[in-house]
């Protein structure tokens, strides 16, 4: 307990959530976790994600009949982590109902008008500097008694200069200048000005952190902002090493598959559990999308015979994908995710985007995906263009982008501000700046590694 005697709130949340700019196995795989942590160890696991759901995502879930999961882009620590809704009392009434109030919350009266707004705040201060200004100058009036004082309305003894602060605000952004001031309490309101809670100052040097754990991504530019901030449980990936330190040890699992969704069905698997169609649903699109229906090389057999788990649960009479198997669900994702040309080039530069830091340079490669790359045309200036935003935008060395064609397993990639040891890449130029990348599709696996062998030399 707390020294005014409250339980001290810990955060029992988890929140399970995959990389900035989401791809469907990063959402597939967090909300899949986020159901075996609730199942298996009773968590309370909620999935989240830190960027915009994709077209292909957006398709999955409303295929499935899913509502996407939190949006959860800072582990920053906000007001709403420490807010405490102590009972109020309106400004007319006696002063007795405040120290009623007062001796329950440990010295804290919130005085709230009858719209819901904020008037002020009895505290022990606020009560002694009123007794002080109304009875100090009167001698008749210190022959009141405690009766007749407790009687004045309670408005006469409330503070009302007390900032005010929404419950989104984050902590780091303003504590600063809260502890060069003199107020020690503080009010959170909603967006219509409307109390909400109180909060104190001592509760804000200290507050609860949220407790995470990352799938589909372990390296800190594809977190979620000020990562350090959490209290990070556990890693869940199949991508290669670049996370960062921890303060404590932590359960860190990364493995050789196709998809993160494939390791997230083995352990469901391992536990003796089956994961209901619509969770099955999402792991197997995850699996399917990364995989691209087990043609990309990422593919391994665990992804296939995770795979054939997932059918078992997912396409059963009375589920959104009873008239489905594994190849045509697949089709109708990798159709979903092609709409190229449909997009605007900012969102398609930035849907599928991951930043490295590696050989002293600092880069963003994105991946689109569409079903014929030969049609892309005068639209590659656009595309070009897009990625300088992306490069300035992010404070970034040079930026890429590989537009993969799922139908004859091949991409075309442009750089922006690439040094010039990249024009070693082994693919054929094409006139409108872009390379040829015959049997290409994973940046993972296969564009990546060249990248960084020749950024290292």
């Amino acid at each position: 307990m707390d020294k005014l005697g409250f339980f001290k709130r810990e955060t029992d949340t988890i929140y399970v959530t995959g990389h900035i700019n989401p791809d469907t196995d990063s959402i597939a795989s967090a909300m899949g976790y986020a159901w075996l942590l609730r199942e298996r160890d009773g968590s309370n696991a909620i999935a989240s994600r830190a960027g915009s759901i994709n077209p292909q995502t957006a398709y999955v879930l409303k295929r499935l009949e899913v509502d996407p999961p939190l949006l959860l882009t800072d582990a920053s620590p906000r007001f709403e982590s420490v807010m405490r809704r102590f009972d109020a009392v309106a400004p007319d009434r006696s002063l007795s109902e405040a120290w009623t109030i007062q001796s329950r919350t440990g010295g804290i009266a919130p005085v709230v008008n009858l719209d819901g707004t904020p008037y002020g705040m009895v505290t022990g201060k606020s009560m002694f500097d009123f007794l002080r200004k109304v009875i100090g100058p009167h001698p008749k009036l210190r022959e009141m008694t405690i009766a007749e004082l407790l009687d004045i309305p309670c408005r006469e003894a409330a503070k009302t200069d007390i900032p005010r602060f929404l419950p989104q605000t984050r902590i780091k952004d303003v504590l600063n200048r809260l502890l060069r001031q003199q107020d020690n309490e503080y009010w959170v309101v909603d967006e219509n000005k409307r109390y909400l809670g109180v909060v104190r100052q001592q509760e804000l040097l200290n507050p609860p952190r949220i407790k995470v754990v990352l799938v589909d991504h372990n390296e800190p530019q594809q977190a979620i902002a000020n990562l350090e901030e959490s209290e990070l449980l556990e890693i869940l990936d199949h991508h290669r090493l670049g996370n960062q330190s921890t303060h404590n040890p932590i359960k860190f699992t990364v493995d050789i598959v196709g998809s993160t969704s494939t390791l997230v069905t083995e352990q469901i698997v391992e536990v003796g559990l089956s994961a209901p169609p619509k969770i099955a649903g999402l792991l197997m699109a995850g699996m399917l999308s990364d995989t691209l229906i087990f043609t990309s090389p990422t593919t391994t057999p665990r992804d296939k015979a995770a795979a054939e788990v997932l059918a078992r649960w997912a396409f059963v009479p009375g589920s959104p994908l009873e008239d489905e198997n594994i190849q045509s669900y697949g089709e109708k994702i990798i159709r979903a995710g092609s709409g190229l040309m449909t997009q605007e080039p900012e969102v398609v530069v930035r849907t599928d985007m991951k930043i490295y830091d590696a050989a002293g340079f600092k880069f963003a490669i994105a991946q689109a995906e569409t079903t014929d790359v030969y049609e892309i045309g005068d639209y590659m200036s656009k595309l070009i263009t897009a990625l300088k935003d992306l490069k300035t935008q992010n404070g970034l060395d040079f930026a890429g982008l590989m537009i993969t064609d799922v139908v004859k397993g091949s991409s075309r990639i442009v750089f922006v501000d690439a040094p010039m040891t990249l024009d070693e890449l082994p693919y054929a130029p094409i006139g409108d700046g872009s390379l040829l990348a015959e049997g290409v599709v994973s940046r993972k696996k296969q564009l990546l590694p060249i990248i960084l062998s020749l950024l290292e030399v």
